[in-house]
């Protein structure tokens, strides 16, 4: 099977929030290169021991990649992808923006990524370990979370993640019930059941996502406590449906690692889906919109708990008021 391969030109200070738009529209096997030096946590987590003695110093630049299935439209592909660009233009620095085509087979890249995913630690006590790699370092009281994000997005590695996962590990109790809001791989709501909560819903738009999650789910013998829907929480009459399905279940701890254009609206939606004092924990916020997100989470009457940072990236915490 061949791909159409996508190459854009950007700058480092736009690649992780255009990588994830490219993920949330669906592309393939989204890729980043620039001349970013990596940092000591960087090497750590991808075990890099030796590094080229020449290396190309940071010029700000960046080149992000991606691929779409033959079958696809193309031009309508494009399109979209240039106006998201046009939409990021006005917080980001987004460089040229050119896009560049290319064609590959898909042995190429389904799996090759692989290679550079290794077990990492996200804490004290959270490991995430890819499905077809081993642990050698594990200590007695380690969390182990076993993930094969396949084309969905959320291996964990993202500081977006690493906000959310701090938050749970704060606010998840024995009884708790979870939402999790755009699920990607299931990576929060395995964390939320590892961490004690009594169950979790996971819900997504993609159907990547959802075969993902549901994998993962059985690979971390968590079936039984979980499941996961396919719905865009977004749409009133999805919403609508989503809550009746579920006999009107209103839940302790919703999760939304997504986009601060999506938590503005959230913040309305899900306030009937949240127990009293009910919390709401966000991420997937760049820095610029972090005034936005909590104008509109007071506007939908939550009282906001804690504002963290990690990078450019930001995680708001708020309760049910």
């Amino acid at each position: 099977m061949k791909w159409n391969k996508l190459t854009i030109e950007t700058t480092t200070a736009a690649e992780d929030m255009l990588s994830y738009e490219l993920s949330e529209m669906g592309m393939e096997g989204v890729e980043i290169e620039d001349h970013v030096p990596l940092s000591e946590e960087d090497r750590k987590i991808m075990y890099v021991d030796l590094l080229p003695d020449e290396i190309a110093p940071d010029d700000g630049k960046a080149r992000i990649s991606c691929y779409v299935d033959e079958k696809e439209d193309l031009q309508a592909v494009i399109a979209k992808i240039k106006a998201k660009i046009e939409e990021l233009s006005a917080f980001l620095p987004m460089g040229s923006g050119e896009i560049t085509l290319g064609v590959t087979e898909e042995e190429d890249w389904i799996n090759n990524w692989k290679v550079f995913f290794k077990p990492f630690r996200l804490d004290d006590n959270i490991v995430i370990k890819p499905t077809w790699e081993t642990l050698s370092d594990k200590k007695d009281d380690d969390i182990v979370i076993e993930i094969d994000p396949g084309t969905a997005f959320g291996s964990g590695s993202h500081e977006t993640t690493k906000l959310c996962i701090s938050q749970l590990k704060k606010y998840i109790k024995k009884d708790t019930e979870l939402l999790d809001v755009g699920t990607g791989s299931g990576i929060l709501s395995i964390i939320g059941l590892k961490l004690g909560a009594h169950h979790a819903m996971a819900t997504d738009i993609d159907p990547n996502a959802i075969r993902a999650t549901n994998e993962n789910f059985a690979i971390n013998e968590v079936s039984e406590q979980a499941e996961v829907q396919q719905v865009n929480i977004l749409d009133k009459e999805e919403a609508d449906s989503f809550y009746e399905k579920n006999n009107g279940k209103k839940y302790d701890v919703i999760v939304a690692n997504i986009l601060a254009d999506v938590i503005i609206p959230l913040s309305g939606i899900v306030a009937p889906l949240l127990k009293d004092d009910g919390i709401f924990i966000t991420s997937g916020i760049i820095n610029t919109m972090e005034e936005a997100v909590k104008e509109a989470m007071l506007a939908n009457h939550f009282e906001i708990l804690e504002i963290n940072h990690m990078k450019d990236w930001v995680s708001i915490t708020a309760k049910k008021a």
